[in-house]
């Protein structure tokens, strides 16, 4: 009984508008992300475009997009490159030594220029192994 009081169409078209309404917030949020992510602007520039883009929502996200648009990017890019290096400094510093065959590598480069002798490089390598 329900498919006679809301045709298919209807559905679809339904659908179609929950889609679109979807990508509307998805794009706004973008927009507000970008707002606070740049700091070419001052705060008074990122005021101006909050207020206007709260307050005529299609028209300032549309203009937004077109003033600043190409530049919401290379911030994306910039801001996951400054995570990346944040990220591989935390794991370089977590984990520290790389383990005894590097440190063994290293004795045997300062053994091979003569800066430790035969049994202290042995002694060095027993104890790595042990």
């Amino acid at each position: 009984m329900l498919a006679y009081t809301y045709p298919l169409l209807d559905f679809l078209w339904t659908m179609v508008e929950i889609f679109l309404f979807i990508l509307w917030i998805w794009l706004a949020i973008m927009v507000f992300v970008d707002i606070f992510r740049s700091h070419d602007m001052g705060g008074f520039a990122k005021a101006i475009w909050v207020l206007f883009v709260i307050i005529l929502p299609f028209l300032g996200v549309f203009i937004y997009l077109i003033a600043r648009g190409g530049g919401m990017h290379d911030r994306a890019a910039e801001q996951a490159a400054r995570e990346q290096k944040a990220f591989d400094s935390y794991v370089k510093q977590t984990a520290g030594s790389s383990g005894s065959a590097d440190e063994l590598a290293k004795l045997a480069d300062l053994k091979a220029k003569g800066v430790i002798t035969d049994a202290e490089f042995d002694a060095q390598k027993a104890k790595l192994l042990a």
